[in-house]
């Protein structure tokens, strides 16, 4: 395994993070036991997880993924072996069976306590806003919602406090952000510096080889401001294994369980990248998802590269990503189809 910091911090962090979001719904307890402890016997000792999960979020298994990862915790032991993260919940319809309100202190201190409980622990080593209060364009929104979002506003200063104060009890070691723009990331560290309170460490953002994004502004801002990466769905939900590929509807699979979680990633573009992407592997002699996670693992401004799996054999497959270099032809071409296709999925 490789190892970075979380940015500004002496917080060690492999270079692969477990992510956990099917447990509780696609993966059982005993499903999750099971990665947890290969994970860690690989030296992956980042793991993620958020309140909202299981996905999809429902009343019925909100909560299900921190509570099987307190559950390891409490049998295994293991709680001081592992960089522990988590996210509360922003507002909006899609979680109005979790809080109202959104981003608050009541609602940041009301979630933490719930998330603690959860995960038998008494901290957090970093704790995540899962998107902003205001309307942005993530989740398959290409474009800036301007009429949504013209006349919100994000009570900064108030959420930046609330997270020190979690800071100063112990029950949080850092923060970080996730699906932030560039604009709401500059707004989160200037709003710290100018109050000389604790800035956020790391951003976790959808990235892929057909999602690059982030590389138009937020890559600049992790560089400059030296805040962190932490990449997700870098496989594109699945669709970067090239399983999707001419009509597939794969048994069990994310995709044809859940299509509208994978339908972002499926256009015409972006399944023809995925073909084009696929002979650029077999050529290199490694698999799709080998290649597509090795691609991320190399960028400067990533802290670390957040997998997923529902089977063990994707999951050994994606951390051994971690032992591949690509050459210098792989990554040419992959700028090519890049030069050709760029971000077909927003």
């Amino acid at each position: 395994m490789k190892y970075t910091k979380l940015p500004n911090t002496d917080i060690k962090v492999s270079k692969i993070c477990l992510g956990t979001m099917t447990w509780g719904n696609q993966n059982t307890q005993e499903d999750g036991f099971e990665q947890m402890d290969y994970a860690l016997e690989q030296g992956v000792n980042f793991f993620d997880t958020a309140e909202l999960y299981s996905v999809p979020a429902s009343p019925e298994t909100y909560g299900a993924t921190e509570k099987i990862i307190g559950n390891w915790f409490k049998k295994s032991g293991n709680r001081d072996k592992v960089v522990l993260a988590s996210k509360i919940a922003g507002g909006g319809d899609y979680t109005k069976h979790i809080r109202e309100g959104g981003l608050d202190k009541k609602n940041i201190k009301k979630a933490i306590e719930g998330s603690l409980k959860r995960l038998q622990t008494d901290y957090i080593d970093l704790y995540q806003l899962h998107w902003p209060n205001r309307g942005v364009n993530v989740f398959g929104t290409r474009d800036f919602p301007t009429d949504a979002a013209k006349d919100a506003t994000e009570n900064y200063l108030e959420i930046i406090q609330t997270l020190n104060d979690l800071i100063s009890e112990g029950k949080i070691r850092q923060y970080g952000l996730s699906n932030e723009t560039p604009w709401g990331t500059m707004k989160y560290m200037q709003t710290a510096a100018v109050n000389n309170l604790a800035r956020p460490v790391t951003i976790q953002n959808s990235y892929s080889m057909i999602h690059r994004g982030y590389e138009v502004g937020m890559s600049e801002v992790s560089l400059r401001e030296d805040i962190g990466l932490l990449a997700y769905s870098p496989l594109a939900q699945g669709v970067l294994s090239g399983k999707y590929l001419d009509g597939n509807k794969p048994e069990g699979a994310r995709g044809t369980l859940f299509p509208r979680f994978v339908a972002r990633y499926m256009g015409d573009g972006s399944l023809e990248a995925v073909k084009r992407y696929e002979a650029i592997a077999v050529k290199a002699g490694i698999t799709l998802s080998e290649m597509s996670l090795a691609f991320i693992n190399q960028l400067p401004f990533v802290t670390s590269n957040i997998i997923g799996a529902t089977k063990m054999n994707q999951l050994k497959e994606n951390i051994n990503s971690i032992n591949i270099d690509l050459s210098e032809e792989t990554l040419k071409e992959i700028e090519e189809v890049h030069k050709d296709i760029p971000n077909p999925a927003p």
